[in-house]
């Protein structure tokens, strides 16, 4: 299969039924269920311009804590999935998040793997390539939340996507989303 020639529309009904069987093939493991609205190709630090823009509503599911990574912090495995609403760069993937702080405020880090389907390449004019350089992407991110009740908390959170310089050494434009999303434990 040839992710380059995937249709948003497909690429958003293949992560849906993936999402679905994953969830359903592992009940008794599942902690939470997320959904959140981002900002698409905020100007930070970590980004250059791609032309992209607009809303992405994004989902996942994440895992009970596992154990067996005791020695990197019992992380909780996660998939999620983003959608831009004006066509613009898609992802899907998954990684590793662990939640940081006891009381009703917490900070939950995490880093992932994601595939997208933006194009593969894109030049401005003056020849500066502002595609993303690979079609697998690491996915930092970092959110801020606080617990609404015992199944409900709330998140700010940042979500980068990018390949690090790993393929390119003089492109990298990268992509980062912020915005808010609510978790619900199941």
């Amino acid at each position: 299969m040839d992710i380059a020639r995937i249709t948003p529309t497909a690429f958003v009904r293949r992560t849906a039924l993936a999402l679905a069987a994953l969830t359903a093939a592992q009940p008794a493991m599942a902690q939470e269920l997320y959904a959140g609205v981002y900002a698409h190709a905020v100007d930070t630090p970590f980004t250059l311009e791609t032309g992209e823009g607009g809303v992405d509503i994004a989902g996942g599911y994440r895992f009970a804590r596992e154990e067996a990574l005791s020695f990197i912090g019992s992380p909780s495995p996660y998939v999620v999935a983003s959608v831009n609403l004006d066509g613009d760069t898609s992802f899907a993937g998954g990684g590793l998040s662990w939640k940081i702080g006891k009381g009703p405020v917490y900070v939950r880090p995490g880093i992932g793997l994601v595939v997208h389907d933006g194009p593969e390449r894109r030049v401005r004019a003056d020849g500066r390539r502002l595609d993303l350089g690979s079609r697998v992407l690491f996915e930092p991110e970092i959110a801020v939340g606080t617990q609404l009740n015992d199944a409900l908390s709330i998140e700010a959170s940042w979500m980068h996507v990018s390949h690090a310089r790993l393929f390119d050494r003089e492109q990298n434009p990268g992509i980062d989303m912020i915005g808010a999303r609510l978790n619900w434990r199941i």
